[in-house]
């Protein structure tokens, strides 16, 4: 049966990485009989030029029909001051909010021909393989009220609500543990339980869940505390389940032990495993056109799509080790470029990639 995917290039560097994310699966359709088929649509700051809305209709229809979204980035300066409701970041929350896509998987896996990239020593980063899990629907993000409000003094105060109920722990709370699950099943519940009735919460229901994981070895820790073991011992982890806004911080942060922001997929899946799926990296607007962005995240972000929802998981070890390959080959985009190896542009290590397969 052939599966639908919704393609959304977005802003800035967008539609450069995500052409060669294409390219890779175009090639995987023609010679490794992948049955997909593809549709392009607007999304974003480049959706508002056209459409005057981030999320348009057409494209909110394109994406529930789908049964897979790639997506490359969205925002940039130039819409910065639109009201808030329609700037680019809006898409992005509508699309996980129409979605119901409240479960982010971000891996953080360090190739061993990236080890002099990161900017932490070698030792302390050589073998990195964890996966962060982030609840994506709720928390601070979308909790009400929120807003600015003019006091009874004429001082302005903005405010926002951290809100999360028990099902919406639950359900991530189980994505994560059956994740620990399939890899070494080692658990690490993040949240600011003491001094947040929010999390305090979050970890009561965590461990309400934890009794149907007995062979999941379950810790807690209060995020400024792994913020820093993050930078100290970042191996110590396996599998990472925190919130909306806490995840937001610390995926970014596990992001650069790898070398660059611009290695590391995303998968953002609702209760069926359907999902949209990005790299973690901005729209980044001062090198977009320039040929020069690390596509690599884009492209194992398509592996992702094959492994969770089209389930393919064949073709998805394919695309990972053609990356693999590449990087074994000295070729590096300039995020990840060292000494004694090959500086690439973005279209250049696309087809690197495809001609890897």
């Amino acid at each position: 049966m052939t599966k639908k995917i919704a393609v959304l290039p977005g802003d800035g560097i967008g539609p450069e990485v995500v052409a060669e994310a294409v390219k890779v699966l175009e090639r995987l359709r023609r010679g490794f009989g992948l049955k997909i088929e593809m549709e392009t649509a607007p999304v974003g700051g480049t959706a508002y030029d056209m459409h005057k809305h981030p999320l348009p209709d057409a494209t909110l229809k394109l994406a529930k029909q789908a049964d897979a979204v790639l997506l490359g980035a969205v925002g940039g300066t130039q819409w910065d001051t639109l009201p808030r409701e329609l700037r680019p970041e809006k898409a992005l929350l509508g699309l996980r909010a129409e979605l119901k896509l409240f479960a982010n998987l971000r891996p953080a896996i360090l190739y061993p021909q990236l080890a002099s990239a990161s900017t932490l020593k070698p030792e302390v980063v050589a073998g990195l393989d964890l996966l962060i899990v982030r609840e994506l629907t709720g928390d601070i993000y979308f909790g009400e009220p929120r807003g600015v409000r003019t006091l009874a003094n004429g001082e302005r105060q903005g405010f926002n609500t951290m809100v999360y109920s028990e099902h919406e722990v639950e359900r991530v709370a189980r994505v994560a543990f059956e994740a620990a699950r399939k890899r070494h099943k080692k658990l690490c519940s993040v949240e600011k339980a003491n001094v947040l009735e929010t999390s305090g919460l979050w970890r009561e229901v965590v461990l309400r869940v934890a009794k149907d994981y007995p062979d999941i070895e379950l810790s807690h820790m209060y995020v400024d505390n792994a913020a820093m073991q993050l930078v100290r011992a970042p191996k110590q982890f396996d599998v990472i389940v925190t919130g909306n806004i806490f995840g937001d911080i610390l995926s970014d942060e596990a992001a650069m032990l790898t070398g660059s922001i611009g290695m590391l997929p995303s998968a953002s899946l609702d209760s069926a495993n359907k999902g949209m799926y990005e790299p973690i990296h901005g729209s980044a607007p001062d090198i977009a056109g320039k040929g020069v962005a690390n596509p690599l995240a884009t492209i194992l972000s398509a592996a992702m799509m094959l492994r969770y929802t089209l389930n393919e998981p064949r073709l998805a070890d394919k695309i990972e080790q053609a990356v693999s390959k590449v990087l074994d080959q000295g070729l590096r985009t300039g995020d990840i470029h060292t000494v004694g190896t090959q500086k690439a542009g973005t279209k250049e290590m696309g087809d690197a990639v495809a001609a890897a397969l």
